[in-house]
């Protein structure tokens, strides 16, 4: 190894050994700061505490704030007709949370193996509902069996759904209805749309022969 090559490394071994000296003396001083200071941790401990308790309050908050929102929540079918397909996913979510579902989700978009929005209601059952939107209502095109077929296909297998629900604002057409009923699919078109979104009846009250649960609900 050249000189010059030797005393460039023992340049930087030096280098090194200062910064681990200053650091070791910093830590040092701050340790008997510390000691000296020792109230400040008390402090500080006192302070992300009273941070924590903030932010778990206002995580309440907003859950309460969300769920006195859904209390007598309605749409009109005017309403319906003019949103997204999307902003009809979420009015779905908020009248099953208005129901008294505490778990009411959103989960429809790419991938979402045929559920739109899940729920249990307060007597336990799982609610898989499958939405579709129609901006013209009545005038757009019907449900049909290929879309319930999907819906039979994943609402028990996949997401172990006790009920299993199609929603539109619009049509089902007659063997879609027929396929529904052989597979013990719900149905809520237009017509039962408009009174479960202007009413407070919850859907499990307006729709026929929903199965009892599969065991006695938990007392709340």
């Amino acid at each position: 190894m050249s000189p010059r090559r030797r005393r460039k490394n023992n340049d930087g071994l030096l280098v090194t050994f200062g910064v681990l000296a200053l650091v070791v003396l910093v830590l040092v001083k701050v340790g008997q700061w510390m000691s000296e200071h020792w109230w400040t941790l008390v402090v500080l401990g006192l302070l992300a505490a009273l941070a924590r308790a903030a932010w778990i309050y206002r995580q309440i908050d907003r859950i309460r704030s969300a769920r006195l929102r859904v209390q007598g929540l309605t749409y009109s079918l005017d309403q319906i007709d003019a949103m997204h397909h999307g902003a009809f996913e979420n009015a779905i979510r908020d009248l099953l949370a208005r129901d008294g579902s505490h778990d009411a989700l959103r989960c429809g978009g790419r991938g979402d193996l045929g559920a739109d929005v899940k729920g249990r209601d307060p007597l336990g059952r799982l609610w898989v509902i499958q939405c579709k939107h129609r901006r013209d209502g009545l005038a757009g095109s019907a449900v049909g069996t290929p879309d319930l077929q999907t819906l039979n296909g994943t609402g028990r297998p996949v997401h172990g759904g006790d009920v299993v629900v199609m929603v539109t604002n619009g049509r089902i057409s007659q063997p879609a209805r027929d396929f529904a009923r052989s597979q013990r699919l719900h149905l809520v078109d237009r017509r039962l749309l408009d009174q479960w979104a202007r009413g407070t009846s919850p859907l499990w009250g307006i729709l026929p022969a929903v199965p009892p649960p599969r065991k006695s609900p938990r007392l709340r």
